[in-house]
């Protein structure tokens, strides 16, 4: 058997769900069972009852899918694949943040440990980060972390004046304008999509603002045939399987060496990884009952 369809009778054997990243290599999107947003992800796994979830991502998303499955087993194919937009907030830190900003409401973004979830009052998505804000109370006082770059996105658009962690999103904050902008001029009728992770003049050029999946849903069913897309490259990989006749031109990072953006971390999940950590059930994810109940309560407020 070739390793594909070794996992594939691991994963039969064991009663294990494969979860996969947008951002992660397309051999292993290929091999999943569900390809998407961490969250998403996280809870098309807690309605299945495998015995087993391996997700192949980053830590804060295999956190996640711990939080709303506490009785499954989670693995993660390699314990170092970290994010760090997460590690931007170290736990005390932000613990000490909060403290000076007494009567917020703490509202962090999903790609955060389970730490800082617990230590939060609402947890957000990208894509419903606008209306979970826009649903408090306008006299409300808000602290928004970790990403500068999504709280200050989430205040324009809905008036507000959130306080903001200073984090950001190693992928999202070294893309190019100038390079944007050229590969636009060549490209006159190609659309911008971006990341509200990304910089503020990025976003300020974009036809389309969004999430990874909103991204993807957009070029769907919009009418243009190109797009310059502006977030992590291994969206591409669905986004041409999803519409195939038209065409998706990775943005350029301001390092000269390369030609695309890539989450380091991401690209550290391998089908060898994969099958090893099927295998020996390891590296697996484990985090205490309390960090899950007070981090559960906050994901639950946003859901309400």
């Amino acid at each position: 058997m070739d390793l594909q369809e070794k996992i594939l009778k691991l994963k039969i054997e064991k009663n294990a769900i494969i979860l996969a990243h947008y951002y992660v290599d397309e051999d292993l999107q290929k091999i999943a069972d569900f390809v998407g947003d961490s969250l998403q992800l996280s809870q098309e796994a807690a309605k299945t009852d495998a015995d087993i979830i391996v997700f192949v991502a980053v830590n804060f998303m295999a956190e996640t899918a711990k939080i709303l499955s506490p009785n499954k087993k989670v693995l993660l194919p390699d314990i170092e694949a970290g994010c760090s937009l997460s590690d931007s907030c170290p736990t005390k830190d932000f613990s000490e943040f909060i403290k000076k900003y007494e009567n917020h409401t703490v509202i962090s973004y999903i790609n955060t440990t389970a730490e800082i979830k617990a230590l939060s009052d609402i947890i957000v998505t990208s894509s419903n980060a606008k209306d979970v804000v826009e649903k408090l109370p306008k006299h409300e006082k808000i602290i928004f972390g970790p990403d500068k770059n999504l709280g200050s996105y989430i205040n324009s658009i809905t008036g507000r004046n959130m306080v903001l962690w200073d984090g950001a999103c190693h992928v999202h904050k070294r893309f190019d304008l100038k390079k944007i902008l050229e590969l636009k001029k060549q490209n006159p009728n190609a659309k911008i999509i971006a990341h509200p992770e990304c910089e503020k003049n990025i976003l300020l050029v974009a036809d389309f603002i969004g999430s990874t999946a909103a991204m993807l849903n957009f070029t769907k069913i919009d009418f243009a045939d190109t797009y310059i897309v502006v977030t992590e490259t291994g969206i591409l990989f669905k986004m041409r399987t999803e519409s195939p006749n038209k065409n998706f031109i990775p943005a350029p990072p301001t390092d000269e060496t390369c030609s695309c953006n890539d989450c380091s971390y991401m690209k550290l999940n391998t089908l060898e990884k994969l099958y090893d950590c099927l295998k020996n059930e390891k590296p697996e994810i484990i985090l205490s009952e309390e960090i899950i109940f007070k981090a559960r309560k906050s994901l639950d407020r946003m859901l309400l």
